[in-house]
């Protein structure tokens, strides 16, 4: 292959690979669909056994988690351990281990009003709207 033939080839993908974003974009299932409301989040349980809050939350139809769990120390007001269901994996793992530790109000602080591709909310956004919205 020439160096004429190379770059020809280069141009090419760089060209399909520009484009993709925006048809991906078009064809996303997180797209809000035409004539159907958002989903907000809701708080699905909240329950405090031994010293230790659990709060399960069903986050906005806008992000790609289907679940927040939650476990928060109720003297100190940390996060003991939280998890995503679905959603980016490695993201959400790692997210999940800066938090073990940190204050409520920490957390809120610090990921509220993240926004995810212009969606206005995030699954990180969603989390620390749930704990604003709980009642100490």
């Amino acid at each position: 292959m020439d160096r004429r033939d190379f770059i020809g080839k280069a141009a090419t993908i760089g060209i399909g690979l520009t484009a993709a974003p925006l048809a991906l974009k078009a064809a996303s299932p997180l797209a809000a669909p035409q004539g159907r409301p958002e989903v907000p989040m809701k708080i699905a349980s909240d329950e405090t056994k031994d010293g230790v809050r659990r709060v399960t939350v069903t986050p906005s139809s806008k992000v790609c988690s289907k679940q927040i769990n939650v476990e928060i120390d109720v003297k100190t007001r940390t996060i003991k351990s939280a998890s995503f269901t679905r959603g980016c994996e490695g993201n959400a793992k790692g997210l999940c281990m800066l938090l073990q530790g940190m204050k409520v109000d920490d957390v809120i602080k610090r990921l509220g009003g993240v926004d995810c591709a212009g969606r206005g909310t995030s699954c990180p956004d969603q989390l620390a709207r749930a704990l604003k919205s709980l009642k100490w």
